[in-house]
């Protein structure tokens, strides 16, 4: 075969010693060029084994995290509390002590209240975060949100409007500015009143109190629910921790009944430091 590639190609004078190395040396190097070419076969498709197991771990990890963060409660999906869990992030910063949330619910609005005391960690904390959920995704502007920092300012004369963090959803993240930075421990009290209008449909609906602490346990929580005009059938208290899903707790009787008037109170002692209890409850109508 050597003779005759000479032969084609014009190389009929050299030697045969000769075209018979320069033909091997080209075995050689095909050899060469086939067994580089088979590296790079073998390494890519390594390489497409390997983002294929990366690709189904991630998406083994990605539907866990669905199902942990995934809350449904008497056939009805929490989702606002749902893409919360996904979203959210656990503050280090604070130690809370007591924590105090109001809701009063009339017509199809929500209006609730929540206050927070205990000590700051580290110094020159300048802000909390806030988590606000709800069904219906309400423009942040509409949202009427102020904030009072109790510590600096007992009297609530200096109003603090709060600021947006990321897109706006059914799960907004807010920051509420401290009057000046906190020292590390240094005590703190902190109140955010928001209104959310037509939010709470007639038949089932919830409300959502949340907390996202690093601590085991917060030493006392008070839930406040007021409903004006028509009262609930019923309320359930329902609580969920990230190692366990929402399970029941109570049913919820009224403290309070009155015309147009129902209230119902739930104080909780040594509460997970990360934890959400859903009260659903049943309108006739709004």
């Amino acid at each position: 075969m050597f003779f005759i590639l000479s032969k084609v190609l014009g190389f009929s004078a050299l030697p045969s010693n000769v075209l018979m190395a320069i033909g091997l040396l080209g075995l050689v190097l095909l050899c060469t060029r086939f067994r580089r070419l088979a590296s790079w076969l073998v390494v890519t498709s390594l390489a497409f084994v390997c983002l294929s197991i990366i690709a189904v771990l991630y998406a083994r990890k990605t539907r866990l995290a669905l199902d942990a963060a995934s809350t449904v409660i008497e056939g009805h999906s929490i989702d606002s509390l749902n893409i919360a869990n996904l979203r959210r992030r656990v503050s280090r910063t604070f130690v809370i002590q007591e924590a105090h949330h109001t809701a009063r619910i009339e017509g199809e609005d929500l209006e609730f209240t929540w206050t927070y005391s205990g000590y700051c960690r580290r110094d020159g904390q300048s802000a909390m975060e806030f988590s606000i959920d709800s069904d219906y995704s309400t423009p942040f502007h509409k949202l009427h949100c102020i904030a009072y920092d109790l510590g600096h300012d007992p009297d609530m004369t200096h109003g603090i409007r709060p600021v947006l963090i990321g897109n706006q959803s059914i799960s907004k993240k807010i920051s509420v500015p401290f009057l000046e930075p906190l020292r590390a421990n240094q005590p703190f009290g902190l109140r955010l009143k928001c209104t959310l209008p037509r939010c709470v449909k007639a038949g089932i609906g919830y409300y959502t109190s949340t907390l996202s602490f690093a601590q085991d346990r917060v030493p006392r929580c008070v839930v406040e629910l007021t409903f004006g005009g028509a009262a609930p059938n019923w309320v359930r208290v329902y609580e969920s921790t990230p190692q366990r899903q929402a399970a029941l707790v109570k049913t919820l009787p009224p403290s309070r009944q009155e015309p147009n008037l129902c209230e119902y109170l739930d104080v909780v002692e040594d509460r997970p430091g990360q934890s959400a209890r859903v009260y659903m409850f049943w309108r006739d109508r709004a």
